[in-house]
């Protein structure tokens, strides 16, 4: 149907009420809820079979019951994420003062690095992987008072794209969606000075091949590629969900990216560096990756 037709009129409706009864639950039984219904629905679908099978060909040394309990765990996070969408203004507390009541946990550490960031300012690069909430880390440097620009990829819907995009005006700086321009932009935010972030544990099947989680696969280089041209800083973020709704954010400190001959940033190698710190990641915390997604094929 033409934009504006009844088809999508229709789904537009069903977009806000879907996306208004996550908002009407709230910021705490909200994602309970979203956990029991992935939980149970998730299991049924075709993308069952292919986390089942990513689980066990990452961990071949551990039993059937373990690749279930961890599928059953990504499930349990990935609802939990989509019923977050309307409440990260909410869920986002992190203040100077670190309250450990607060739903945004910080280490000393973190909090260090983030304050050197802020202080030095970018251009700088941060990459994150679909892990517990992979919002969080989009947030965190806009939040916390430095120019902030994020790579995002436009649902196929178009209602849909535009309820997420409404979600994250506001919260994480300037909004670049993944297409042909997307590199121009981001360039254009470095120079200025931003902190640009990017997930980047996706298949790209136009990019090197790479190791990850002791399968080959293909990966997006257009971080490496942008800090080949700026030889800015490279760091790592993540948010670990805790028990009762809570996340820690975790940021690295300047990670050593591998140089060529010429002294420039070796995009295949950094690359496979980049994701050898989220393979890291994964396996540190297992249930709480997207495993659903055909990363390997």
């Amino acid at each position: 149907m033409p934009r504006g037709g009844p088809a999508d009129a229709a789904l537009s409706a069903l977009t806000s009420l879907g996306f208004a009864i996550p908002r009407a639950l709230g910021p705490t039984l909200g994602p309970r809820f979203g956990a029991a219904l992935a939980r149970r629905l998730g299991p049924l679908t075709p993308a069952h079979r292919i986390a089942m099978e990513n689980i066990a060909a990452a961990f071949p040394e551990r039993d059937a019951d373990w690749h279930r309990r961890i599928a059953d765990e990504a499930w349990d996070n990935l609802g939990r994420v989509a019923f977050e969408y309307g409440h990260l203004g909410r869920i986002w507390d992190l203040t100077e003062a670190r309250d450990p009541a607060s739903r945004i946990q910080s280490d000393d550490a973190t909090h260090a690095r983030f304050e050197e960031l802020r202080r030095t300012g970018g251009p700088c690069l941060v990459f994150a992987a679909h892990l517990a909430n992979w919002e969080l880390p989009a947030v965190a440097a806009a939040q916390l008072g430095m120019e902030a620009a994020v790579l995002y990829r436009t649902p196929n819907s178009r209602p849909i794209a535009e309820h997420i995009l409404k979600l994250r005006e506001g919260m994480m700086g300037e909004l670049i969606p993944a297409g042909i321009t997307a590199p121009t932009k981001l360039a254009k935010a470095l120079q200025r000075g931003a902190v640009v972030g990017m997930v980047v544990d996706q298949r790209f099947g136009r990019g090197p091949t790479i190791d990850f989680l002791g399968r080959p696969a293909q990966a997006n280089p257009l971080l490496a590629n942008l800090a080949r041209r700026f030889d800015c800083p490279v760091r790592g973020a993540r948010a670990i969900r805790l028990p009762g709704g809570r996340f820690q954010l975790e940021l690295t400190d300047p990670i050593t990216l591998p140089r060529d001959a010429e002294g420039l940033v070796d995009v295949t190698a950094a690359t496979q560096v980049v994701n050898d710190v989220i393979a890291a990641w994964v396996r540190e915390y297992p249930g709480q990756w997207l495993w659903m997604h055909r990363r390997w094929r």
